[in-house]
Formats: C-alpha cells, sequence, structure tokens
C-alpha cells in the first residue's frame, strides 16, 4: 500500500511544476506586453506603480529571455526571442511534467 502515497505525491510534484511553468508563461507575456505598451510612450513620468512592475518583470524574466537574446538575432525592430522562450519553455515543461508523473 504505500506505492499509492508516493503515486499521490508525484501528481502533485507535477502538477505543482506545471503551475509553476504557466505563471512563468504568464509572467513572459506580461513583460512582452508591458515592454510594447511602454515602448509606445505609455509611461508615466515618475510613476511608482509603473516603476514596480518594470522592475518586478525585468528581475524575474530578464535573465530568462537574455539567455535567448545570445542566439537569436533581431530583426528590425522585431525581438523574437520572447517567443522562442516561451516555446522552450512549454516544451521543456512537459517534458519535465511527464518525467515526474511518471
Amino acid at each position: 500500500m504505500p506505492a499509492l502515497p508516493l503515486a499521490l505525491a508525484r501528481g502533485d510534484v507535477a502538477d505543482f511544476v506545471s503551475a509553476l511553468i504557466l505563471v512563468y508563461t504568464l509572467l513572459v507575456i506580461a513583460w512582452i506586453l508591458q515592454s510594447m505598451y511602454f515602448g509606445f510612450g505609455g509611461r508615466m513620468p515618475y510613476s511608482r506603480w509603473s516603476s514596480g512592475v518594470i522592475g518586478f518583470l525585468d528581475d524575474t524574466v530578464g535573465p530568462f529571455l537574455a539567455f535567448f537574446r545570445r542566439y537569436i538575432p533581431q530583426f528590425g525592430p522585431l525581438d523574437l526571442s520572447p517567443m522562442v522562450a516561451i516555446l522552450v519553455l512549454q516544451f521543456a515543461g512537459a517534458i519535465l511534467v511527464n518525467i515526474i508523473r511518471g
């Protein structure tokens, strides 16, 4: 009977990892949207909340995207590294979740 609690624990860990991947994917999408919004001049000067949002997203998503920016060139003003990062995150996350589930 000890195999049943182990199976529940593995499923719970896999669900937790899947949720983390979803949250991080949403953070990357939020980073894309905020960079587009603030890139078009939507930022209010000296606004504490926008500085906080930018700082949080840059600190959490910036290092992950910097890895992809080293290898993926920009095509003019178009930066494809966030889209590639999301695809890699989803594929690697699906493989990891399936490995954890067994």
